[in-house]
């Protein structure tokens, strides 16, 4: 499959997200010819185990992991346990299963959703990541996904020059903040070059810490 790339907005210091940058960044997407196809939207949600006493004792399940469903494979739900590098690919209806056991509890799901754009052999997302429920925007998204090559080692040039062009363009309107890739240690998941819907949950998961970290950091800064 095609391989991508997920970023996240990095505010400056001292700035946080807000809808107009986002809007700056579709118009920016659409000012270098990005034609617009379409909604798309992804979610991540925490699980906490339901634990009784004794089970407390034990200690040898999850404290905590993600599952993240992902629009390309609907059918799919992707579960990350980020302290073991373990990631997992399930069938759908594993999310009804852990409700009826009563293992596991959501705790707080996230929707990354907006637009998608047409450009060249690359496609574009661009996404604001909202609490379910809610409108109170906590971070922005970009992927970025080439379409002919699917080993990582091969696209990385290309890849690297469509994200200075980007860049540059970007930069034109003196956003307060920037577009970060933060690549994951696929191997330590136990994932190969080629690309599958498993390196985008892990690239997922990876800008969920640091949408926290950013978030944080604000917290403490006030």
């Amino acid at each position: 499959m095609p391989l991508k790339w997920v970023l996240h907005w990095q505010p400056n210091a001292g700035t946080t997200v807000n809808s107009q940058i986002i809007n700056e960044v579709t118009q920016c997407v659409e000012s270098i010819n990005g034609v617009k196809e379409g909604r798309w939207k992804a979610t991540i949600t925490f699980y906490k185990p339901m634990i009784r006493a004794e089970q407390a004792l034990a200690g040898d399940f999850p404290r905590d992991f993600l599952g993240i469903a992902l629009p390309e494979q609907p059918n799919k739900y992707y579960l990350i346990i980020r302290l073991q590098r373990i990631v997992l690919e399930a069938d759908s209806s594993i999310q009804m299963i852990m409700e009826k056991l009563q293992s596991y509890k959501s705790r707080v799901s996230l929707n990354f959703e907006g637009f998608q754009y047409q450009l060249g052999d690359f496609q574009l997302r661009v996404g604001k990541v909202l609490p379910t429920h809610s409108e109170n925007l906590r971070g922005i998204v970009m992927e970025v996904e080439y379409l002919p090559i699917s080993s990582m080692e091969k696209a990385r040039q290309v890849m690297e020059d469509f994200m200075d062009i980007w860049q540059r363009a970007l930069s034109k309107r003196s956003l307060p903040g920037h577009f970060m890739h933060m690549e994951p240690n696929f191997a330590e998941y136990g994932l190969a070059d080629q690309y599958t819907s498993q390196h985008t949950a892990v690239q997922y998961a990876t800008v969920m810490a640091q949408l926290i970290a950013t978030v944080q950091a604000v917290q403490a800064r006030n």
